[in-house]
């Protein structure tokens, strides 16, 4: 049921009033003493990721460039998952007004709408997270995002992507899986509709936030599991429970952060206020690649050259049966309007920017083999 919404908020009146306040202020300036500088407008923002880990580093980068931008008149409280509500509940929690804004992925809140799992980690058609990125903010998939969560749920929220990421890898296992039939039965972490693609390949699967996923291998509750990229895996200490990880993988290849407002809360502010926490995530976009390229890459190395763990890429037979079991997932999605109509536009963008993309870029990792031969495991 959508939430009624007060003609004037409480932010809106206090706001106005000093708009309105300003001439007779003005009047007075020699008479009267030096004014205090305003409070600044607190955020109050939860993200869905333990403390340690490093997607609360990339969160900070986010909350430095809105403080500084705004020249402190923004000041952001960032919370890590749990300290106000779980790293599933996030979107409710802002929803609600209990928190301002959270730091997110769309799939944690995929227990609402399967088509939540379209912005960041729906079927793979060709394109990379940063394809899919171009195709939110200039392929239509902003007001899809608005149509889901504005109309369709009732929501009352403002979001944003930033961050495309790298491809996700396929995970940790105990032991070598080189085909299909490896795959069967593993009790296995993912979430959103790659669960539902890896429950159709055979295998059994638990949808849990990333703190605790670990502490559910060593129980038992799971044997195999995938988060998303080396640093946060060696943060959770994933070397220390399985000594096999596999990069490469359609499962979740195309996903980005989200950063989501309170509406009432977000259009209070002044425009100047809601420009910088819109095109700060835009800043933090960047800030975040470069961060993730130099921490991912150094403790895929650590992880490789001193904890033991054999780094394999994902076999080719997986990732066909990757994309044929998506196929038929795919069929079952298209029954749904709003579903269809995602992936109508995301195919159309795919088709054509993709095309682009793939004709364009030159084989790197040729070049790569060239200078450092024998490194790849192709």
């Amino acid at each position: 049921m959508k939430l009624s919404k007060d003609p004037i908020s409480r932010r809106r009146f206090l706001r106005n009033a000093s708009f309105a306040g300003a001439g007779a202020a003005a009047a007075t300036t020699l008479a009267a003493p030096a004014v205090l500088a305003q409070e600044p407008v607190v955020v109050k923002m939860q993200t869905s990721w333990p403390a340690s880990d490093i997607w609360m580093d990339f969160a900070r980068e986010y909350t430095t460039r809105v403080e500084e931008m705004s020249a402190g008149r923004l000041k952001v409280d960032l919370l890590p998952a749990g300290a106000v509500v779980g790293a599933f509940q996030v979107m409710d929690a802002v929803h609600d007004g209990v928190l301002d804004a959270c730091h997110t992925v769309p799939v944690y809140w995929y227990g609402k709408s399967k088509a939540a799992s379209f912005f960041g980690t729906g079927p793979v058609f060709g394109g990379s997270a940063t394809t899919m990125l171009g195709w939110f903010y200039q392929g239509g998939g902003a007001e899809l995002y608005r149509e889901l969560t504005q109309d369709i749920l009732s929501l009352n929220v403002v979001g944003f992507m930033g961050f495309p990421m790298p491809a996700q890898p396929f995970g940790w296992f105990k032991q070598e899986v080189n085909t299909v039939a490896d795959l069967q039965g593993f009790k296995y972490r993912t979430v959103g509709l790659a669960a539902d693609l890896l429950q159709a390949m055979g295998m059994s699967v638990a949808q849990l936030p990333g703190g605790e996923i670990v502490p559910a291998m060593e129980r038992g509750v799971i044997d195999a599991f995938e988060f998303n990229n080396p640093s946060s895996d060696l943060r959770f200490g994933s070397p220390d429970v399985a000594k096999n990880y596999y990069l490469s993988s359609y499962h979740q290849a195309s996903e980005s952060f989200e950063f989501c407002f309170n509406r009432d809360f977000f259009e209070d502010l002044a425009p100047d206020l809601q420009a910088i926490l819109k095109y700060s995530v835009e800043a933090a976009s960047t800030s975040n690649t470069a961060l993730a390229m130099e921490n991912y890459s150094n403790d895929l190395q650590k992880i490789q050259n001193e904890l033991g763990v054999t780094v394999h890429r994902t076999s080719s037979e997986i990732l066909a049966a990757q994309l044929e079991a998506w196929d038929k997932l795919i069929v079952d999605l298209e029954a749904d309007a709003f579903s269809k109509k995602v992936m109508d536009s995301q195919r159309a963008w795919v088709e054509k920017v993709g095309y682009y993309e793939l004709m364009n870029a030159p084989d790197l990792a040729l070049a790569y083999e060239h200078y450092f031969p024998g490194k790849l495991k192709l």
